[in-house]
């Protein structure tokens, strides 16, 4: 592991947390959340995101400080509490969810430049997919030579995508019109909205993207100064993020109706401000989300190597994902998620609404590991482990976690079955790599109740199969 001059301090964790976390999402979000919900309801969602989100937060602090062992975050949390095979699983899911999420800030970053570059269009011609190529393998190099470095420049880059963000704040806090805001608060006027209930549930899947992220200084437990910075840092770039996101998204909706910002082409944001101050407002967030979107490259690169990193480490893995090389990076996994990242940016060439689809299934993916992560934080607190001293903590804990553990819950029900099912059917092919990692230590694959759940898992893909050929379901 890396020797105490390569270790993360605050500062950095922090700006990894919120640098997974401000990507592209946020530039976009007054379109994506105007497109399902009216303004009342956009309320109520961020209120129950809030509170769910921050019980989510608070879980990774708790079980950062009550299970240092445990250092690679989302994954280990699982396989410590419900075994090996739901362990491998949420690294599975998460490490899909991360390198399709990197797909998705290719498109964009190209799609933004193609408001400057007629060339790039929206993001998946020739010419884009050569230049996110480029930048791809670019990132690839910078990666190898070192997490403390690229961290470093993670911090550097998070640091001025805020610029613009706080800038439109301010200029959009002066242009807030409350009579815009309250017109048509309960979307009554649109009757392809839905009941207030539908709002916020279909809102659900867009909080839950703009959030990815929040276990970011989790996964790089093992390589922080201090332990305890690791829930700090959660905790702190949480709050920070969501600040900015609801202020983005609730200023929106008092400068333009509902329709208006529906309407929008993303980056919606670039549309917001323009609509208040001319064409340089455009300008101006079209630069911020260049910026913000190579920050975010870059962290989720990170990510996606060390998340399977972990698992090699501790066997959930095969062995060849743990070579590391001179500068302690996980040289395999890397090779491995941005060989997937260039296949899929290739295929957006030929099926852009595919990737579209996929995007919202890369959200799906990685409820599962964080509803493990909270029922593992409650399971924990049930049986009292680590709680010995310490009564009153542990009832504080366990009421957090129940709490963090029904949003789960709801965010997998908000995303609907279709994403449930299509979710199975990457889930399984999981298994071989997996089924390699046990015999490569002499052990049987499965445990009985693993074989139940990996039969529910190959049950679900087999219907989601099914589904897309017959055409009930689709990508």
């Amino acid at each position: 592991m890396a020797d105490s001059s390569q270790k993360l301090k605050l500062g950095a964790l922090i700006a990894l947390v919120v640098g997974s976390m401000v990507g592209g999402g946020i530039f976009s979000l007054p379109q994506n959340m105007a497109n399902s919900a009216s303004a009342g309801a956009v309320l109520i969602g961020w209120a129950i995101t809030a509170v769910g989100m921050l019980t989510l937060a608070f879980v990774f602090q708790t079980l950062a400080n009550r299970k240092p062992e445990l250092d690679a975050g989302v994954y280990a949390y699982a396989k410590a509490g419900f075994g090996d095979y739901m362990g491998f699983s949420s690294a599975w899911g998460y490490w899909i969810s991360a390198w399709l999420g990197n797909v998705s800030y290719f498109v964009l970053l190209f799609s933004t430049l193609g408001y400057f570059f007629p060339i790039f269009g929206e993001g998946n011609t020739v010419a884009a997919v050569i230049g996110a190529s480029v930048v791809l393998w670019g990132v690839h190099f910078l990666v190898l030579r070192g997490i403390h470095e690229a961290a470093f420049i993670n911090l550097v880059t998070t640091v001025a995508k805020m610029v613009p963000l706080v800038l439109f704040i301010v200029i959009a806090a002066v242009a807030f019109k409350l009579d815009v805001f309250t017109s048509d608060f309960w979307g009554k006027g649109n009757i392809e909205l839905g009941s207030v209930m539908d709002q916020v549930r279909n809102m659900m899947l867009v909080t839950v993207w703009v959030f990815i992220g929040i276990e970011g200084a989790s996964v790089y437990s093992a390589r922080a100064a201090k332990r305890s910075d690791v829930g700090k840092a959660t905790v702190i770039g949480f709050i920070g993020v969501l600040a900015l996101l609801v202020m983005v998204n609730v200023l929106s909706l008092g400068i333009m109706s509902q329709p208006e910002l529906a309407g929008l082409k993303n980056p919606s944001m670039a549309g917001v401000l323009e609509h208040v101050v001319g064409h340089w407002g455009a300008v101006l967030i079209g630069v911020g989300l260049v910026v913000s979107l190579a920050g975010a490259l870059l962290s989720w690169t990170l990510l996606c190597a060390e998340i399977l990193f972990a698992g090699a480490r501790d066997h959930t893995m095969p062995n060849f994902l743990k070579k590391e090389n001179a500068n302690k990076v996980p040289v395999n996994a890397l090779w491995l998620t941005n060989g997937l990242i260039q296949l899929f940016l290739i295929i957006t060439l030929f099926s852009s609404s595919t990737y579209l689809s996929l995007l919202y299934l890369a959200t799906s993916m990685i409820l599962v590991p964080y509803f493990w992560s909270a029922a593992y934080a409650l399971l924990i607190g049930v049986r009292g482990e680590s709680y010995e001293q310490d009564a009153s903590e542990r009832n504080k804990d366990l009421a957090i976690a129940a709490i963090a553990t029904i949003y789960a819950i709801w965010l997998i029900y908000a995303g609907g079955i279709q994403y449930l099912l299509l979710s199975a059917l990457l889930y399984a092919p999981g298994a071989i790599l997996f089924a390699k990692a046990k015999r490569e230590q002499g052990l049987a694959v499965f445990t009985n109740i693993e074989k139940v759940i990996f039969a529910g898992v190959v049950l679900g893909a087999l219907i989601a199969a099914y589904g897309l050929y017959s055409g009930f379901l689709s990508i």
